[in-house]
C-alpha cells in the first residue's frame, strides 16, 4: 500500500523543509509549494490525499484571506481534499470561517510533532470512511438493476416484500425459472439491517452430497482425506448477514436434518470440530419446485419446509406481468449497450408490440438473453422487430402449439388463454390476437363468456 501524499502549502521555504523532514519520518510521501497560485496549477497535474494549508502570504500576515480564497478555489472545483489549516496566529473567527469552507481541523505553529502526525491520520481515517460510506450507498442505490417493473401484480409483490425487508423472518421465494428470484433475494438484503453485513448465496442444486457439510459448515484441517487445511463454512461467511440458498429443494434427504438443526438451535460444529457454534444469519431461500409433491413423495421433509417458509412468496412468471416487458426490455437494451459500446440503440414500436406479445417462457433471463443478441447484431441505431429472431420465436412458441380441433374450438381457446394472460384486460387481449375491441366482445357473445363483461377495459 502507498504512502499517503501530503501537499504542504507554506510561503516559509524552512518551514517547509521542516514539515518535510517531520512528515516524511511519519512515513508520508511530500510535495511542497509556495503559494496557492502555484499549489492551484499542481493540482491539476498530480494528486493529493491531505492538503496541510499555511493561511496567511504575502498580502498579509494576519487576515488569513489568501488561505481562505483558497478554500473557496476547492470547493468550487469540486476537489474533496482533506485540509488542514495553520496560522502562527490564534483567530478564533479564522478557525469557523476555514472550518465552514472545508477544512477538517487546524493547527497552530509552531506544531507539536505527535499534534500534528495525530490530526493528519484523523483526516485521513475521515476521508476513507466517507469513501466507503459513498461507495455503500451506491452499491445499495445501484442493486439489484434488474427489478424493473410498472404492474400492479409486481407492485402489490414489492408492497409485502418491503414490509418484511427489515425484519429478520425466513423468506422463501418460489416461482418458475428465471423469474428473477435471486436479485429480490439480493434486495432484501440490502433493505435490511443487515445490508452491511455478507450476503452469501450458494446454488443447492450444484453441491454434490458428499460435501455439502463442508460447504455449510466448514471443515477443520485434517477431517477428511482431501482436507488439507481448515475452510470457512457459507454459515459462518455470513455472520450478521443473509444467507441465499437458491434451489433449496435439490438438498438430499439424508442432509435435510441438519439444516433443520441450524434453522431450529442456531447451532452446528465444523467437520473435525466438536466446538459448538452459533449461526447469526438471515436466511433466504428459493426454489421452482413443488414442495407439496415433493413432501407427499418423501423427498423432502415437511417439517424443514415448515421453517423455510415462515414467509412464502410466488414470483409471478414474465408472462403474467406484460405490462413490465417493454420497460425490462428497454432496460435491458441500454445494459448490453454500455456493455458492447452501442449506447444510442433505441427501440421501435413494432419490437415492443412483438416482445409484449411472446410469452417469454424463460422468463426475465430469456429477454436478457434475447436483449443481448439483438444489441450485438444491431447495424443501426434502432432495434425493430426483424433483429429479434423471429423464426426461432415461433419455433419457441410451437412447444405448445394447440392440437388439431375445429376453428371454432381452437378460437375459443386462444381467446382465453389471451383473456387469463391479460387478467381479463379486453383491450390488451385484443391487441394480442390482432383484433379490435368491438371484435372481441362479438366473439365473447358468440361463445357464451359473459363472465368476462364485467371485468378490466
Amino acid at each position: 500500500m502507498s504512502a499517503p501524499h501530503i501537499l504542504v502549502i507554506e510561503d516559509n521555504r524552512e518551514i517547509r523543509v521542516s514539515a518535510r523532514f517531520v512528515l516524511e519520518d511519519f512515513g508520508f510521501a511530500v510535495a511542497d509549494v509556495e503559494n496557492p497560485a502555484v499549489a492551484k496549477q499542481w493540482l491539476k497535474l498530480h494528486k493529493a490525499d491531505l492538503i496541510l494549508l499555511d493561511m496567511n502570504f504575502e498580502r498579509d500576515t494576519t487576515s488569513g484571506q489568501e488561505g481562505l480564497e483558497f478554500l473557496r478555489w476547492l470547493q468550487q472545483q469540486g476537489l474533496e481534499i482533506p485540509l488542514v489549516a495553520m496560522t502562527a496566529w490564534s483567530n478564533i473567527e479564522l478557525v469557523v470561517k476555514a472550518m465552514q469552507l472545508g477544512a477538517g481541523d487546524f493547527i497552530e505553529k509552531p506544531w507539536n510533532n505527535q499534534r500534528l502526525r495525530q490530526v493528519l491520520q484523523q483526516q485521513l481515517q475521515l476521508r476513507n470512511l466517507q469513501r466507503d460510506k459513498r461507495a455503500l450507498q451506491q452499491r445499495l442505490e445501484n442493486s439489484p438493476p434488474e427489478l424493473v417493473w410498472r404492474s400492479d401484480v409486481m407492485n402489490q409483490l414489492m408492497q409485502q416484500l418491503t414490509a418484511v425487508a427489515a425484519t429478520d423472518a425466513t423468506i422463501l421465494l418460489t416461482g418458475e425459472n428465471g423469474t428473477g428470484k435471486s436479485q429480490l433475494a439480493q434486495w432484501l438484503h440490502t433493505n435490511s439491517p443487515r445490508a452491511a453485513q455478507p450476503f452469501i448465496a450458494v446454488n443447492m442444486g450444484a453441491l454434490p452430497e458428499s460435501l455439502f457439510e463442508s460447504e455449510m459448515f466448514g471443515h477443520k484441517k485434517g477431517a477428511f482425506t482431501d482436507a488439507k487445511e481448515n475452510r470457512i463454512g457459507r454459515f459462518e461467511l455470513a455472520e450478521q448477514g443473509s444467507l441465499f440458498l437458491d434451489e433449496i429443494a435439490c438438498i438430499p434427504f439424508a442432509q435435510q436434518s441438519k439444516l433443520l438443526r441450524v434453522l431450529e438451535s442456531g447451532e452446528f460444529e465444523m467437520l473435525g470440530s466438536s466446538q459448538t457454534r452459533r449461526a447469526d444469519v438471515r436466511l433466504i431461500s428459493a426454489t421452482n419446485s413443488d414442495f407439496a409433491q415433493l413432501i407427499s413423495d418423501g423427498l423432502f421433509r415437511q417439517d424443514l419446509y415448515y421453517r423455510l417458509n415462515t414467509l412464502e412468496f410466488r414470483i409471478p412468471a414474465l408472462r403474467e406481468r406484460p405490462e413490465d416487458i417493454a420497460a425490462l426490455a428497454q432496460f435491458f437494451m441500454r445494459k448490453h449497450g454500455l456493455r458492447y459500446r452501442k449506447p444510442e440503440l433505441t427501440l421501435s414500436a413494432c419490437a415492443v408490440k412483438l416482445l409484449t406479445a411472446y410469452p417469454w417462457p424463460g422468463n426475465i433471463r430469456e429477454l436478457s438473453h434475447m436483449m443481448e443478441r439483438a444489441v450485438l447484431l444491431a447495424q443501426g441505431g434502432e432495434l425493430t422487430s426483424m433483429q429479434f429472431n423471429l423464426p426461432a420465436m415461433i419455433h419457441s412458441a410451437a412447444a405448445h402449439e394447440l392440437p388439431l380441433m375445429k376453428l371454432d374450438d381452437a378460437e375459443l381457446q386462444l381467446i382465453q388463454q389471451a383473456l387469463v394472460h391479460t387478467q381479463g384486460n379486453k383491450q390488451h387481449a385484443a391487441d394480442l390476437l390482432g383484433i379490435t375491441k368491438s371484435s372481441l366482445y362479438r366473439r365473447l357473445e358468440k361463445y357464451g363468456l359473459e363472465k368476462y363483461s364485467s371485468q378490466k377495459e
